[in-house]
């Protein structure tokens, strides 16, 4: 699309597995297998799924901290994966990363104009010596931390604080996409909303595009323009944020959304969760055909034989894209929100 600022086709991250004497390689494990998608400039994508489905590797390889296996990455006209030297290093400033775990992601040997100001030591002409320390302390005051804390170390602020320190050694070099790793899935609950909310504050403020992947359906929601679900290194399921929560047509993704908590009982009794048996493949051993056939109440014979593509359903609205032989949709009554309040999404019994 004409206003896509990332465009990732086909990638692949596959991990040796070396054993022997030798040390041989006797096999891959499978952390991404053929993902494709795009990011529209000033848009949130969610990503979501099951623990090992992936996401924290595609991330990493949107950041180029991981070398794909194969496919391809466009960021605003530019092959990632075709630039070197100073080429990339240039290109890493309109892309940068907040990490999910604010306790590690800081040296704590650093003070935080240290850390934030980093940035600027490895982009000298992005902002002049002299006005850094200027600079850093109105980072602090744009992520809603005190100025005068610029000489404090990691260990003297909370967790939330913390990310938010992420966040301003983030946004330090006015990136195009901030990659946001689980950057709230080590905070509290209220914590979370606070810092969600301020995302979307720098969002309209600094027009930025986000990847957002996380585990919280609610949380995904309430941040995200489109949504992506993925599993065991596919992609699921991909639309938009009332299409996904609202219509999904990916067997895994209604699963996914019946688990969601709804503390109105009378709500909870009317749903029909789907539990999903069996443990999820191994992906260095992923099923033939459709990965999900193995624990899909959907799942025929021909699930465990053809790999469905990812296809446009007529149902959606936009571009709602699943990948499954049987792909329906189901209607919702009832989810929660980040800030912990229901809202009009839960399981009706009947599919729509």
């Amino acid at each position: 699309m004409a206003d896509a600022i990332l465009t990732a086709t086909d990638l692949v991250k596959h991990y040796p597995i070396r054993g022997g004497v030798l040390r041989r390689t006797v096999g891959h494990v499978k952390a991404v297998d053929g993902v494709s998608f795009e990011l529209r400039k000033g848009e949130t994508l969610g990503i979501v799924g099951e623990s090992g489905c992936g996401k924290s590797t595609l991330g990493r390889l949107l950041m180029r901290l991981e070398e794909p296996t194969s496919g391809s990455l466009v960021f605003d006209g530019v092959d990632m994966y075709s630039q070197r030297g100073r080429a990339m290093r240039r290109l890493r400033r309109d892309i940068q990363i907040v990490f999910q775990d604010p306790y590690t992601s800081l040296n704590p040997r650093k003070t935080v104009g240290d850390i934030i100001g980093e940035p600027f030591d490895i982009h000298p002409d992005v902002v002049p010596k002299k006005g850094r320390r200027r600079a850093v302390q109105d980072l602090l005051d744009k992520v809603g931390l005190n100025p005068e804390h610029i000489n404090r170390y990691p260990h003297q602020f909370s967790g939330g604080q913390r990310q938010r320190i992420g966040i301003a050694r983030g946004i330090a070099l006015n990136p195009k996409v901030l990659v946001c790793d689980e950057p709230v899935s080590a905070l509290d609950v209220s914590v979370q909303a606070q810092v969600v909310n301020l995302m979307e504050q720098l969002q309209d403020d600094l027009g930025l595009s986000y990847v957002f992947i996380a585990h919280d359906l609610s949380v995904v929601r309430h941040i995200s323009d489109r949504v992506m679900v993925m599993y065991l290194g596919k992609v699921a399921e991909l639309g938009t944020e009332d299409e996904i929560y609202e219509r999904p047509t990916h067997p895994y993704t209604q699963a996914l959304l019946s688990a969601v908590p709804v503390p109105d009982p009378t709500l909870r009794d009317r749903r029909d969760q789907i539990v999903l048996q069996g443990d999820v493949p191994s992906p260095a051993n992923p099923p033939s055909g459709c990965r999900f056939h193995t624990r899909c109440f959907k799942a025929q014979e021909v699930c465990s034989v053809e790999e469905p593509a990812l296809t446009l359903r007529p149902d959606g609205v936009g571009r709602h894209e699943s990948a499954c032989h049987f792909a329906a949709p189901r209607e919702v009554i009832a989810t929660v929100d980040v800030s912990g309040q229901q809202t009009d999404t839960a399981w009706s019994d009947e599919p729509s």
